[in-house]
């Protein structure tokens, strides 16, 4: 049982050398942490100069498309990157729903077939600041969640969920602990299997410990924070500490 700490390095950094030197780093500051499993999703033009790399840190994908080959210009399928040594895949992030109009159907699909790779999927869920104030977090992630785990075994399969609040994603503002436990549980019991449950949204060495502790998510998705390696490292540190509220996968 480990805490589930992923890398989303976005569209970072600006060139392989570059990326090369950041996972070498973080793997150097993180060589001593021992009961987290640690995950880097780096842009896909990394992931082939970074899996001779992946040992005691795993790579993972940002997205994918869910056919595995065929006239899908510009698209990458889930075999290509398990060949790429890929263990993780996310889907369903906020800037994939909200930037470029995937719909819970297509998450679902993606979630499926990534399942059919052999990847376990982080399937993103969140709330924007709109839908917050107006009172519909639970509807919001009840819809997603349902949705993009449609016709899924979830008690056989390795699925993980994160929940980001969309309006805490790059602004520095995290959501309150006690609101982010309200919404795990909820996570919960709307799929009624005790899956990983990991949180996202401006998380950060500070705020590591209340969510894994006090809120009882079983990892973090980090953004920003993930870029400086020493950072990550304190994540962690902190995360290795903590025995997680459910077995991750």
């Amino acid at each position: 049982m480990k805490n589930l700490i992923v890398a989303n390095w976005k569209m970072n950094p600006e060139t392989v050398k570059d990326a090369e030197n950041l996972f070498d780093s973080l793997k150097k500051e993180i060589k001593e942490v021992k009961e987290v499993e640690a995950v880097v999703c780096p842009p896909f033009v990394y992931l082939s100069c970074l899996k001779s790399k992946a040992d005691s840190v795993k790579i993972g994908g940002q997205n994918c498309f869910w056919e595995e080959k065929g006239a899908y210009t510009g698209e990458v399928s889930f075999l290509m990157l398990k060949d790429l040594g890929c263990s993780y895949v996310i889907v369903g992030h906020s800037e994939r729903r909200h930037k470029f109009g995937e719909t819970n159907e297509m998450v679902n699909k993606k979630v499926k077939a990534a399942l059919n790779a052999g990847l376990a999927p982080i399937l993103c869920c969140g709330e924007t600041r709109e839908e917050r104030i107006g009172g519909k977090i639970t509807d919001i992630i009840d819809i997603q969640v349902r949705e993009g785990l449609k016709d899924i075994d979830m008690a056989t399969v390795p699925v993980i969920v994160a929940y980001e609040p969309v309006w805490a994603i790059g602004t520095g503002e995290s959501c309150g602990v006690e609101e982010a436990k309200f919404v795990r549980n909820f996570i919960y019991n709307a799929i009624s299997e005790k899956i990983p449950v990991l949180y996202g949204g401006s998380a950060n060495s500070k705020n590591a410990e209340s969510y894994l502790k006090d809120a009882g998510f079983d990892g973090l998705l980090v953004g920003g924070a993930s870029l400086d390696p020493k950072e990550f490292a304190e994540i962690a540190s902190v995360a290795n500490t903590i025995k997680p509220s459910q077995p991750a996968i």
